[in-house]
């Protein structure tokens, strides 16, 4: 069945359909990933986003039980110019098409993602919708350009109650703003005894699980969306040991008195260089943001600690005085290069020092 992409700016995609018959409205993003297309379309950050794949041929492997990022995704649509047809690999489970149908995402394939993702870099990111051929264009584009966004995106994404991964090591509370399921793998491999809990749980009742360290994980959307998080983190910053990691990094930065700026198109994908600005050692990474914290005016408490290769932008910060530190991409790849993989080890020393500082 034929379907339409059309853009904010009246520019017109014709594709044929994949996925659930319905029609969407979205943020229009790309990524540059060649592979991992499950991974991304689980992936939480990627809530209300209609997601583009600039790599022309997507569900050549299907989908898997191994690589959700999520249960339940929250992506919008997904564009393609190619959707394989006849997937084949040994842990196939069922085909992109049949996972995209039962989780009620639509998308589109045929579409010249090249052109589309010139479009997306020239003019930002801007809102899109899917639609069928049927349907009177005119009133579906004023329909578009009068549909304001959601702000609610953590909200959506979080987890509505507190569980726990229990193990043997390391107490950690991760903050739910929208979590991969690869960050609970990385503290699972070095035996930390997890409690998940919602976005807005409290500075008082995090403390009082008496945890040896809080990780802020990623999550979607404008950190200015979420004040509660900021004052939460205010509250515990130098009472505990403190990891950041995407959206976690931006809330860490704000309570801190840094800003954030939305990007022109963000960074979508697992081959952006990193530099460890300490070391000069680079590192290639994960990445799925469309906000970055300023390098102006940062505040004297914050120290840069890694910056992006191709646009100089702030990939990690230091706290000058507090056991906390953060990052920008994803240290737990899924998909990606593992090369980052070292800062959870780093998390795990940060709290054994905490703790023997206490201990004294």
């Amino acid at each position: 069945m034929k379907r339409l992409l059309i853009l904010e700016d009246g520019t017109i995609f014709e594709g044929e359909s994949i996925g659930a018959n319905t029609d969407i409205t979205g943020e229009l993003v790309f990524s540059t990933g060649m592979t991992g297309y499950q991974e991304s379309i689980t992936d939480q950050s990627y809530n209300g986003q209609i997601l583009t794949f600039t790599y022309p041929l997507v569900g050549n492997y299907g989908i898997n039980r191994d690589d959700y990022e999520s249960i339940h995704p929250s992506c919008k649509a997904i564009v393609v110019s190619e959707a394989a047809r006849r997937p084949s690999n040994w842990r196939l489970q069922m085909s992109l098409d049949e996972f995209l149908k039962a989780k009620n995402i639509p998308g589109i394939t045929g579409v010249d993602t090249r052109a589309l993702t010139k479009i997306i870099r020239q003019h930002r990111t801007m809102k899109a919708a899917l639609v069928n051929t049927k349907d009177d264009l005119e009133h579906q584009m004023s329909q578009l350009k009068a549909t304001v966004l959601p702000n609610n995106q953590v909200e959506k994404s979080s987890t509505l109650t507190a569980y726990s991964a229990p193990n043997t090591g390391r107490k950690v509370v991760v903050v739910d703003f929208g979590l991969k399921h690869s960050i609970l793998r990385e503290l699972s491999k070095r035996n930390c005894d997890i409690t998940v809990v919602p976005y807005n749980t409290g500075a008082e009742e995090i403390l009082a699980m008496n945890p040896d360290g809080v990780l802020l994980s990623n999550g979607p959307g404008d950190p200015t969306d979420v004040p509660q998080a900021v004052e939460m983190i205010q509250r515990i910053q130098g009472k505990i040991p403190i990891f950041g990691i995407c959206l976690g990094h931006q809330l860490f930065s704000l309570a801190n008195g840094a800003r954030t700026y939305k990007m022109k198109f963000g960074h979508r994908g697992f081959n952006h260089a990193v530099k460890e600005i300490a070391t000069g050692r680079i590192d290639f990474t994960s990445q799925n943001h469309g906000y970055a914290v300023s390098a102006e005016d940062l505040p004297e408490d914050l120290l840069i600690t890694h910056v992006e290769i191709n646009d100089q932008s702030v990939e990690g910060i230091r706290h000058k005085r507090y056991s906390a530190f953060s990052v920008q991409f994803h240290p737990d790849a899924a998909p990606g290069p593992h090369d980052a993989s070292y800062l959870f080890d780093d998390f795990m020393d940060m709290m054994d020092e905490y703790r023997k500082g206490k201990a004294v």
